[in-house]
């Protein structure tokens, strides 16, 4: 290994697995059993990006159309067609955004053109919330229940005769848990019937519980009024190309068409394309997933923190400190950790960078806090 220096060994995994010159990490990590160097770049752990994407085939999709970034649009079908097949729907029951975004703030747009409230679990996502109240709507944020979970009983008694949507984000962010799969289905065709019901899953490819089911099977059958939004920017690690998608019954694909604002990119496309079929990099990037999260959970572990055992891709815990503070402390390490999340200030969500990253989020947390 000669030319190759500690750090990079240590921060450097995606060069150097090229090259095929990385040792496993128990290799690593029993190598250098002292103190790890702070690395030479920040660490991305705030976003919920995949620290190892995009895959080589997307890489390679990406230089292969380079020489079409001077032509607008590209061929969509193709996608279209993919992403449908592997969801067993037809290509009039999926819409294509310029990530999962622009469906969500198109379903607000459509559910606020006659203003009306908004259902949501509080906390959430933000961004179709943060949409429709620019749009005028009423958001009705109902506060997750002792155990951190989306409390689908109180969301049940918070609709009103003008709720025109609910939005429910599974598995949740900046909580990790799930909704279980009986409840949820049970939920969403009860209140579907007199309006929208959006199920975000950004994450759910992440999830190995067998209380979590997609609700994909909803929009098979032909129900109306549910859409299901997924994204590329997750597992697929092309957060930067901007790449999502919205299944719904056929005549809400249209309505949802119509008021698009975006405009998709052709690298994005083919990225895309190229991605969906790489089976081997997904599984990649979920078995690094496991093994840094089992890093930082047993962190919490041992530290006494209270915590929601993760179903995505990053952990959230009680830090008994302002979020604001710690962020910045993190900061001066060389770590960007997630923003403050209201109303639960002092829990903080670290996104699961690579294995070793998180080894020194660990060993930095404990010397600033332990």
């Amino acid at each position: 290994m000669a030319g190759i220096s500690r750090r990079q060994v240590l921060f450097g995994g995606g060069a150097l697995m090229g090259a095929g010159l990385v040792p496993g990490v128990n290799l690593i990590s029993s190598a250098f059993g002292e103190e790890m160097p702070r690395p030479a770049y920040m660490i991305r752990a705030g976003t919920n990006e995949n620290p190892w994407g995009p895959s080589r085939l997307a890489i390679q999709a990406i230089n292969r159309s380079l020489h079409l970034s001077n032509q607008y649009g590209g061929d969509r079908r193709r996608l279209l067609g993919l992403v449908a097949g592997i969801n067993d729907v037809s290509s009039d029951h999926v819409a294509l955004g310029t990530g999962s975004g622009e469906i969500l703030k198109t379903a607000a747009l459509i559910a606020t053109l006659n203003r009306g409230s908004i259902v949501c679990a509080d906390p959430t996502y933000h961004d179709l919330i943060r949409y429709a109240e620019r749009a005028g709507a009423e958001i009705i944020r109902v506060p997750v229940d002792d155990g951190l979970r989306t409390d689908l009983n109180a969301m049940r008694r918070a609709i009103r005769a003008d709720t025109r949507c609910v939005y429910l984000v599974n598995p949740n962010n900046p909580i990790p848990s799930i909704i279980e799969k009986n409840a949820l289905r049970e939920f969403v065709l009860e209140v579907s019937q007199d309006r929208m019901v959006f199920i975000d899953e950004a994450y759910f490819e992440f999830v190995e519980d067998p209380d979590y089911a997609t609700m994909m099977d909803l929009v098979r059958d032909g129900h109306q009024n549910i859409i299901v939004a997924r994204t590329a920017s997750k597992i697929h690690g092309l957060a930067g190309l901007r790449i999502g998608f919205g299944f719904a019954h056929p005549d809400l694909i249209t309505e949802i068409n119509n008021r698009k604002t975006g405009n998709i990119n052709v690298l994005g496309l083919d990225a895309a394309y190229a991605s969906y079929q790489d089976e081997e990099f997904q599984k990649f990037t979920l078995r690094k997933n496991k093994e840094s999260l089992a890093i930082v959970e047993g962190m919490h572990k041992e530290l006494g923190h209270r915590y929601v055992k993760s179903k995505a891709n990053f952990t959230f815990f009680e830090t008994g400190r302002d979020v604001r503070e710690v962020n910045a402390a993190f900061r001066k390490e060389g770590i960007i950790v997630g923003r403050p999340f209201p109303p639960m200030l002092d829990w903080l969500r670290v996104s699961m960078a690579k294995p070793d990253e998180i080894r020194y989020f660990v060993q930095t947390y404990k010397k600033l806090y332990a």
